[in-house]
């Protein structure tokens, strides 16, 4: 079970993968991760600024001066960021279920704000609403995108102890 936020590390890793692509500077970072998101998450500056300056310090990335844009702070990836980027790489690919989670936990808690008569939200007439048409919506969206992605978006079944079983992984909380 995810206790909040992102998953630990993911900030860090963007910001490698982006500086990996060519120099940047914190807010075209920001922006970027924006972009990802679809536009639907952008990490806040107290988070990127600091890792762009701990990876300066820790000698993983560092400054280069553009004439065009003097007030602008460029980072640029150096070889021992290149190699704690292969790191984070590995540290990213075991965070799937956490991703999985913090999606779910939200989406659990929009449907709480719809149907738990301990909630009682206001649904404004001209705006979003906590409601089965606005969740349907946001099924639907995530289908396209998997279809987009993916391809033809196929239903499963199973119950989550038949799908952790079937794939092998383990269904307990840590």
């Amino acid at each position: 079970m995810r206790k909040s936020g992102p998953p630990k590390g993911l900030i860090s890793y963007l910001v490698l993968e982006l500086l990996e692509d060519r120099p940047r500077y914190g807010y075209e970072i920001l922006k970027e991760i924006q972009e990802l998101s679809g536009g639907h998450w952008e990490p806040s500056y107290g988070s990127v600024y600091p890792i762009l300056y701990k990876f300066e310090e820790e000698g993983w990335t560092e400054r280069v001066d553009r004439e065009d844009e003097p007030d602008r702070k460029y980072f640029a990836l150096t070889d021992a960021g290149a190699e704690e980027l292969q790191a984070k790489r590995g540290e990213c690919g075991t965070q799937a279920r956490e991703f999985a989670e913090v999606v779910l936990g939200f989406y659990h808690v929009y449907v709480a704000f719809a149907t738990d008569d301990r909630f009682a939200v206001d649904c404004p007439d001209d705006d979003w609403c906590f409601d089965e048409r606005f969740s349907s919506w946001i099924a639907e969206q995530i289908i396209r995108h998997h279809e987009r992605d993916f391809g033809p978006f196929e239903r499963i079944d199973d119950t989550p102890a038949e799908f952790y079983e079937r794939c092998g992984v383990d269904d307990a909380d840590d």
